[in-house]
């Protein structure tokens, strides 16, 4: 793609990796096919093309982002099929980051809509105002359908009650074999942290030492165009004094949307020069638990009969950080008859906010995700991300939606899931 940055424009903080990741598409429009935006809506500039086509218009010239910009950037969801699909090696991902960014810092958005991005800004990074914020959401649930569609929907959104499972002891079972931390996060560990219980004792019992810790990843403010850095300084922080302790093979993150943000810490405090060389240490060390059990190999399975699997492979597992067949692989290994689901590559309508910010278009994926699992006939559902677990069970009631980590804890000795 052609371009026309000033010289003054090229000067900005960030414009020099923007025109090279314009430059760098052909605007052959192979993305549109795997868009899911384009898919439902068949407009343009509800494509990777079109957005980029507004994104380019907006940082040559330097303008203030407009209504129409911020319509259709925030109707993508980041899911990051364009770039699985891309031929030229387009990195969308940080020239949308970019684009978000700027419309954030130059346009001014409706004042509901502010105060709605603040409001989520503030709470689901924070895990105590967060579990709060459940307890007013449960009060509030027998009038939900008395208030606007995008807090009825948070509302609906919000489990019926908030869990209470203990983290077990990470010392590893046997020989130690590896050394990991944990992301302890923001949202799920407060919504369904019988996750991070079945992590730590899958963990351990395949000679994991766990330590665990850390807050937001910052990938929620992140996607919403705000200054993540300091979420993410501050878990560089608590994560570099392991590693300059006893030391860390690996920070396993299982929500996989937080797992892409960490992955990505190199490049988001690359200018900080206090932070480049550490955030990238971190992010090299960054895996997702299946990649960990892959490495490791999965002790025997303890299933008794083959349970029917569903698995939906999340796009920041998929897309985000290109782990493809791994966690089917080992759901089979495990005893489970996996079976895949149609349309895999679409997303699920989750996308972080993206369900409260743009209900009606995340239902509608939603829906087609649940159409296309409920064809494959599964008893169970699994994935690894906390946003599409609760966002296709918001679909499919009465079937077992979970992640991946809590099938494979219970295939090879830990408790049978909940509901399961």
């Amino acid at each position: 793609m052609q371009t026309a940055f000033s010289e003054t424009q090229r000067a900005k903080k960030g414009m020099p990796e923007n025109e090279r990741i314009l430059r760098s598409c052909v605007h052959c429009g192979l993305c549109s096919a795997t868009c899911p935006t384009y898919v439902l809506l068949g407009d343009e500039l509800d494509s990777p093309r079109g957005r980029i086509y507004l994104i380019k218009n907006m940082f040559e010239t330097g303008r203030a982002a407009t209504a129409r910009d911020a319509l259709h950037i925030d109707r993508c969801l980041s899911c990051l099929s364009c770039v699985t699909t891309c031929p030229s090696g387009v990195d969308y991902m940080h020239l949308v980051d970019q684009a978000r960014e700027w419309i954030e810092e130059s346009y001014t958005r409706p004042l509901p809509e502010r105060m709605l991005r603040a409001m989520l800004s503030f709470v689901l990074p924070r895990q105590w105002v967060f579990r709060a914020s459940l307890s007013l959401a449960r009060v509030a649930r027998p009038f939900a359908s008395l208030l606007p569609q995008r807090l009825r929907v948070m509302i609906q959104l919000t489990p019926p009650s908030a869990p209470a499972v203990a983290i077990p002891d990470g010392r590893a079972v046997g020989a130690r074999r590896m050394r990991v931390a944990l992301l302890g996060g923001c949202v799920q560990p407060v919504i369904a942290p019988q996750i991070d219980a079945a992590t730590v004792r899958l963990l351990t019992r395949h000679g994991c030492e766990v330590v665990t810790g850390g807050g937001c990843c910052g990938a929620l403010t992140h996607h919403l165009g705000k200054d993540a850095k300091d979420f993410a300084r501050a878990n560089v922080d608590r994560w570099m004094s392991e590693i300059e302790g006893d030391g860390l093979d690996a920070i396993v993150v299982n929500a996989s949307g937080c797992g892409v943000m960490v992955k990505d810490y190199g490049h988001l405090l690359k200018d900080d020069p206090d932070y480049a060389d550490k955030a990238a240490r971190v992010a090299a060390l960054a895996k997702d638990p299946c990649e960990v059990l892959e490495f490791l190999g999965l002790v025997p399975s303890a299933l008794k009969q083959s349970v029917k699997v569903a698995y939906h492979s999340a796009c920041s597992l998929q897309h985000g950080q290109r782990i493809l067949q791994t966690p089917e692989r080992l759901l089979r290994e495990a005893g489970f008859d996996v079976v895949g689901v149609p349309e895999g590559h679409l997303c699920c309508g989750s996308a972080g906010t993206y369900n409260i910010l743009q209900p009606d278009i995340s239902r509608q994926l939603r829906d087609r995700k649940v159409m296309n699992i409920r064809g494959t006939a599964p008893e169970i559902v699994a994935a690894g991300n906390i946003g599409c677990l609760v966002q296709i069970a918001s679909g499919l009631p009465g079937l077992p939606v979970v992640h991946t980590v809590e099938l494979l804890d219970w295939a090879t000795g830990g408790p049978r899931p909940s509901g399961v």
